[in-house]
């Protein structure tokens, strides 16, 4: 009988440690439950203001120089080169958006060395690419021009009077030096010549019994750079220290 009734008290201890451990159990898992869920903190995105644009329109002429010699003798398709602009271009209100010393990225599409009969070296170029001192680049579209004659610009460097129109004009050679000056092809033919002599001195580009000049243009030859295409650019800044 008291065997039993100690078996009976062992049993009882161990259904109440059974019942107290799975109170407490149950009591993690409800704790865990109740804990807050944690919200994700949004934080407000910072707005930048936009950055007003201007326009420079169709027709603007770039007045540019030449950063290095090229020669329709050793100049190839798709070769490029650089000119620097030597006079700030406003936007259509006159606000600088191209500052002195930015630079036009060439492209040559056409060369011909100079020929037999007196027939002279042509460089036909396109320009491509902006790039302003403070890193801003923009494409472009733009063709070669003169800076005297058939095209006169206001103070704003907008070319007036539409001349380029159907006008293509591309280095010729010229002169007994091997300078160039600047021709027209109208129509598809060429035309009379149109600019001022850019090379060293001018020469008749008649025929010849002999080889014709090359079209050698020189560094530091200044010509135009006409906008075939408006392009919208900010108030031009000058980058911080470091940036470029």
């Amino acid at each position: 009988m008291e065997e039993n009734s100690m078996k009976r008290i062992r049993w009882m201890s161990i259904l109440a440690l059974s019942a107290v451990i799975l109170v407490l159990g149950s009591g993690d898992v409800l704790g865990q439950k109740r804990r807050p869920v944690l919200k994700k903190k949004v934080t407000a995105k910072k707005v930048v203001p936009a950055v007003r644009l201007y326009a420079v329109t169709t027709g603007t002429l770039i007045r540019s120089r030449m950063d290095r010699t090229i020669s329709s003798k050793t100049a190839r398709v798709g070769d490029t080169f650089t000119v620097t602009v030597t006079e700030p271009v406003y936007s259509a209100g006159g606000v600088v958006v191209v500052p002195i010393g930015s630079t036009l990225l060439g492209r040559i599409d056409l060369v011909k060395p100079a020929a037999n009969k007196g027939r002279p070296g042509e460089i036909d170029a396109r320009f491509v690419q902006l790039r302003l001192p403070n890193g801003t680049k923009r494409a472009i579209n733009g063709s070669l021009t003169e800076l005297t004659g058939g095209t006169s610009v206001d103070n704003e460097g907008t070319a007036s009077g539409n001349k380029m129109k159907n006008r293509k004009v591309i280095f010729i050679g010229g002169g007994g030096a091997g300078g160039a000056v600047l021709g027209a092809a109208i129509g598809g033919g060429k035309g009379a010549l149109i600019g001022g002599i850019l090379g060293a001195g001018g020469g008749y580009l008649g025929e010849r019994l002999t080889k014709g000049p090359e079209a050698e243009v020189k560094s530091g030859t200044e010509f135009g750079v006409y906008l075939n295409q408006a392009i919208s650019l900010p108030r031009f800044v000058e980058a911080p220290d470091g940036y470029l």
